[in-house]
């Protein structure tokens, strides 16, 4: 059961820091949407705050999911796909962040993917619980 609480723990610290990147999505938005008022704005900067906006928001579901389903071992696959999900959204967020002109951030990126990987590894321990 080792897994199971690691996943509950890191299930945890993603519906936070998903609820956090939620709020600093919104705020995202509402700066692109005052630039596009002066007259300077950028596709790209904006689908990249849309795409943070949507991980904020998977994020947040699949830490609900991961302490919703942390002792039930038969569900390990289905945080495992969450896992993959969040990971993958904070990548192309973090790419469209530097396609559309801003500047890449490794510190950004690693520090974006370590709770989602951690849930990751949970899911797996897990899967391997279960057999």
């Amino acid at each position: 059961m080792q897994g199971s609480k690691f996943l509950k723990v890191t299930g945890i610290l993603m519906i936070v820091f998903g609820a956090l990147a939620l709020v600093l999505a919104i705020v995202a938005i509402a700066g692109i949407s005052v630039l596009a008022a002066l007259g300077a704005s950028s596709t790209m900067l904006t689908i990249s705050c849309i795409v943070a906006f949507v991980g904020a928001v998977l994020e947040l579901v699949a830490g609900i999911i991961g302490v919703k389903n942390w002792n039930k071992l038969e569900k390990a696959d289905t945080c495992i796909a969450w896992g993959i999900i969040v990971i993958a959204l904070c990548i192309i967020s973090n790419v469209l962040t530097v396609v559309g002109g801003g500047d890449f951030s490794f510190v950004n990126l690693v520090t974006g993917l370590v709770i989602p990987v951690l849930y990751l590894i949970g899911g797996i321990q897990n899967k391997k619980a279960n057999g």
